[in-house]
């Protein structure tokens, strides 16, 4: 089980790792959320937000293999990956390519629901 435990946050931790590299290429922004960033405002907030899914990816990979970062890796997990298709939701409108990105986000969270899970009824139960 802790086995399923590391891969599921591990999941989530490449889901959010994957847009780094649009800080780095911002045409890989372009391309994953089907926007211009011919406007350098929008460029600079795009790339940011690249680095902090990086910081998120990061602390969940560190929750992995760090057992004390595990509560902090599945508040912030969460609270980043439900925010977006809860803001998707609220304004509408949104692209294929946003779709796109709630259903992997979906994905996400169904993986830290599922660590989750397998922490508390097996992995606890183990501990104790």
């Amino acid at each position: 089980m802790q086995h399923l435990w590391t891969l599921l946050v591990m999941v989530a931790a490449a889901i959010n790792l994957a847009p780094v590299l649009g800080a780095f290429a911002p045409d890989r922004i372009a391309v994953l959320y089907g926007v211009s960033l011919d406007d350098s405002n929008l460029q600079i907030l795009m790339r940011h937000r690249a680095v902090l899914f990086g910081l998120v990816g990061g602390l969940l990979l560190g929750a992995a293999f760090r057992p004390r970062l595990r509560t902090l890796g599945y508040a912030v997990g969460f609270a980043s990956m439900l925010s977006f298709p809860l803001i998707a939701w609220l304004v509408g409108g949104y692209s294929a390519e946003i779709r796109h990105v709630i259903l992997v986000d979906g994905v996400g969270i169904a993986a830290l629901a599922g660590a989750g899970v397998v922490q508390a009824f097996w992995l606890r139960a183990k501990a104790a």
